[in-house]
């Protein structure tokens, strides 16, 4: 059984010309891949009315499900349910309980509706209705050809509450679906190509889909088997391959786990304490650790050291005083080789140097980062939780 084909379309000036992001398209892709839709295109268009008609023609040819943002407010640029009635020629017709509604919103906080507003209750024959109770544009749905069509406003709270609330179910009632299933391996400290290299020798069953995607943070490494095809004995053996640098993998049906969210489940379950001295990261392990009880205490210098330092004594000595001052189970500490300049010039490089003050004793890494101030702030950070994470996995060797 092959999965029905949806398509995304976004329609608006701001989202071709790049004056707004078009997170509705990739929003909506995640839902429709995580139900089962094969998502063969996303589609922008301007405020013309042609290039929508044509568009909305050939999409009614093509795709299953096509969800479709934008277009539906009052002014004279929101032209997509007249494109449709031209499409399809489906005649514009106001239905009563759309205006009923929109004149509610108005009312509710003690305004008046401007005139323009009886646009947005104006549908084309034979629509379906799709009540908004986040803002004034309804939406509606039209089944054309092979297409189901849903048009929904481009205001993203809006979009996504009544997809939540209205089309979903829908989509499970109206389409047989078998969603493929995604294991999303998490590493950190490794790049894309360091993960390919390690991988490059391991042979993935023709029906399985390989793909990496990389964060500021993180690396994912995805594979996506077909819903009746799940090798677990394949995952496990990549995830052995790519080594230590994974910290978790989200399975299907899985909520998404951050690399934080690991560490405060470790914390948590071993019921310890960290405290924290950051140099380069600045404040920044502090803040992706906030509202986190274990993190007891923490404190930022930007101190320079001479190239003859014994960095590893230095870090081991401030560290043993923070826990005789705070008494945390762990004393997390970072300095870096360097002076200040080094660290602002992106061209130049410098050396970081983390330890981790444990029960059983001292762990620590170094690193050498370059690039922008914000680059080497991050990368310092997640360096140093890095290794406050391989402890806590017992991955320090």
């Amino acid at each position: 059984m092959s999965n029905p084909i949806a398509e995304i379309f976004s329609q608006g000036e701001e989202v071709i010309t790049g004056q707004v992001a078009d997170t509705n398209a990739a929003w909506l892709s995640e839902q429709l891949v995580d139900m089962g839709f094969n998502i063969a295109r996303h589609t922008a268009v301007g405020d013309k009315l042609q290039d929508l008609v044509q568009l909305l023609k050939e999409i009614s040819q093509r795709a299953d499900i096509c969800i479709c943002t934008g277009g539906l407010g009052p002014t004279i640029d929101d032209l997509t349910a007249e494109a449709v009635a031209i499409a399809f020629d489906r005649p514009l017709e106001l239905a009563p309980t759309a205006l009923a509604q929109i004149e509610l919103y108005f009312a509710n906080r003690q305004k008046t509706m401007a005139d323009i507003n009886r646009k947005q209750a104006f549908f084309p024959k034979g629509a379906i209705q799709i009540d908004n109770a986040w803002g004034t544009a309804p939406g509606f749905a039209v089944l054309q050809d092979r297409c189901w069509f849903v048009f929904l406003p481009g205001v993203p709270t809006e979009m996504r509450n009544m997809f939540k609330e209205h089309i979903k179910q829908q989509l499970s009632q109206r389409f047989e679906l078998s969603s493929d299933q995604l294991f999303t391996i998490k590493s950190v400290g490794i790049g894309e190509s360091d993960l390919q290299q390690l991988i490059n020798d391991f042979s993935l069953p023709d029906n399985v889909q390989l793909s990496f995607r990389a964060t500021i943070d993180e690396v994912q490494t995805k594979l996506l088997f077909p819903f009746d095809a799940v090798n677990t004995d394949c995952v496990n053996k990549l995830i052995n391959l790519i080594g230590d640098a994974v910290f978790i993998c989200d399975k299907p049906t899985q909520s998404p786990t951050s690399f934080i969210e690991v560490i405060n489940q470790l914390m948590v379950e071993k019921n310890l304490t960290l405290s924290v001295q950051e140099t380069v990261s600045q404040g920044l392990i502090s803040a992706k650790c906030i509202g986190y009880s274990w993190l007891s205490q923490s404190s930022f210098k930007l101190f320079d050291h001479p190239d003859n330092t014994d960095f590893l004594q230095a870090t081991t000595d401030i560290a043993n005083a923070i826990k005789q001052q705070n008494n945390t189970d762990l004393v997390l500490v970072q300095l870096y080789k360097g002076d200040k300049s080094q660290f602002l010039d992106k061209k130049q490089s410098i050396v970081i140097y983390n330890v981790l003050l444990t029960p059983e004793g001292i762990v620590h890494n170094r690193h050498i980062l370059a690039g922008s101030i914000k680059r080497k702030q991050n990368q310092a950070a997640i360096r140093a939780l890095d290794l406050l994470r391989r402890f806590l996995q017992n991955k320090c060797h």
